[in-house]
């Protein structure tokens, strides 16, 4: 289906909306996904899928249901649309629920999230059997059980009752691999993963060799004395503890009540040392869109300062709940209800370099197990299990395993003991932070 017969049905749709004096908006997606996997030198999986959906969000006499079809042929959409309306029936009032973003025509104008790829499936194939291949070639690997490559193109329509009708169209690629090493009666394994938006991005040799050296570090590892340490996370690391607690962000779970930075607008939250931000555009950023979940344009948003909580993320709903207006952060899919979101989220860096961060003697996690088991994102307490290194100015001395790290996340970061200069991004492109040291970690070990 082209751009031009997708409008047409939204609009046909919405029409059909209108004719049972309700409001909507609807969003259509349509993907196509490629994968391959390589096992035992051979191709284990060569995958391609696609599919569509299409969900809507109904409103009529303030109350709200939700359906969607993964058809688009007319019965099936006007099954669609009776299942919202069937839905809307049972649903309490909501009058903070309305369509309110009026005459969005916004499209995601970026060349460099959708660039044509014209690599072929060959050299695909190649890099895939070559990951493993070449990850088993390295000491003491014993193992590569996880070797991927995987691409997606998407494309997504967004509409509603107010004349809105917004598109975004993306296309990414990455590669994944893993090594187990054994040596002396030991094990260690380690994965990781890389992603971009061409195939020349893919660095499969650098990801090998961090992966190879990450789990062969980590081999000896040993528990340290249980006690209080200074601690910095790696990116990744602390992009997922971070994720445990993000809900201190969200403009619905204040709406809800159960968010514990709703009444600290203005506040002090964290050290004066630190800034987030959620940005709409970061070069090379994976989370790049126009607009978010009921088609408002997406922009910055200071949400800490100086360690003084400014805003949290809002939809049009949570907004109007609190009297604000909304700042572009509504999140919803086709089959989902209305809810929040951050573009990529950005810690400020620092006054600190990176050598003065790693002054004395600190642990570096770079594996953190059993975050959302051990996190309570209300209290803030967490406890995982970890891995990394005691270090010593800059220097890794000792590898760590079998510890337990736990503290509180609300506490912690208003224990900055130094910020660094340079920013870092996780992986997946959407986690942007400088190195940060934090003090009071507890840690059970030996």
């Amino acid at each position: 289906m082209s751009q031009l017969d997708m409008n047409t049905l939204l609009t046909r749709l919405l029409d059909k909306v209108a004719d049972l004096n309700a409001e909507a908006d609807i969003i259509a997606n349509r993907d196509k996904a490629f994968s391959l996997k390589a096992d035992k030198g051979e191709l284990g999986e060569y995958k391609v899928t696609s599919s569509q959906q299409l969900g809507i969000r109904l409103i009529k006499d303030g109350r709200v249901g939700i359906a969607y079809s993964e058809s688009l042929d007319e019965p099936a959409l006007d099954a669609m649309l009776q299942d919202a309306l069937d839905a809307s029936r049972f649903a309490k009032v909501d009058a903070d629920q309305a369509i309110r973003v009026s005459g969005s025509l916004l499209s995601t104008q970026c060349a460099e999230i959708n660039q044509p790829d014209t690599t072929a499936a060959e050299e695909k194939i190649a890099l895939a059997l070559r990951l493993e291949a070449d990850m088993l070639a390295l000491p003491d690997v014993t193992g590569a059980p996880y070797n991927s490559v995987f691409e997606g193109e998407s494309q997504l329509w967004l509409a509603n009752s107010l004349g809105s009708l917004c598109q975004h169209s993306e296309f990414s690629i990455g590669c994944y691999t893993s090594a187990l090493i054994e040596r002396s009666g030991r094990q260690s394994m380690h994965s990781q993963g890389q992603y971009g938006r061409r195939f020349d991005e893919l660095d499969s040799q650098a990801l090998i060799a961090q992966i190879h050296a990450m789990a062969d570090g980590l081999l000896l590892g040993e528990a340290v004395p249980s006690g209080h340490y200074s601690a910095l996370f790696s990116t990744n690391c602390f992009a997922s503890l971070f994720g445990c607690f993000q809900a201190a962000l969200s403009g619905k779970w204040a709406q809800q009540g159960i968010n514990p930075w709703r009444s600290k607008l203005g506040q002090s939250v964290a050290s004066r040392w630190l800034t987030l931000e959620s940005r709409a555009y970061m070069p090379g950023g994976m989370n790049i869109k126009a607009f978010d979940g009921e088609g408002a344009p997406t922009s910055d948003l200071l949400l800490i300062g100086e360690g003084e909580l400014k805003t949290l993320l809002h939809n049009s709903a949570t907004a109007h709940h609190f009297g604000l207006a909304s700042n572009g952060s509504a999140a919803r899919s086709a089959r989902g209800a209305l809810d929040v979101t951050a573009r990529h989220l950005v810690f400020g860096t620092g006054p600190h370099s990176e050598a003065e961060v790693k002054t004395g003697e600190y642990l570096e996690l770079v594996k953190l197990d059993g975050l959302h088991s051990g996190a309570d994102a209300v209290s803030g307490d967490f406890s995982f299990g970890a891995s990394g290194f005691l270090c010593r100015d800059g220097v890794r001395i000792q590898p760590v395993r079998g510890i337990t790290v736990a503290g509180n996340f609300y506490r912690l970061l208003g224990e900055l003991e130094a910020v660094g200069d340079l920013l870092h991004h996780d992986d997946g492109k959407g986690f942007y932070a400088p190195l940060i040291r934090f003090g009071g970690l507890n840690i059970a070990g030996k």
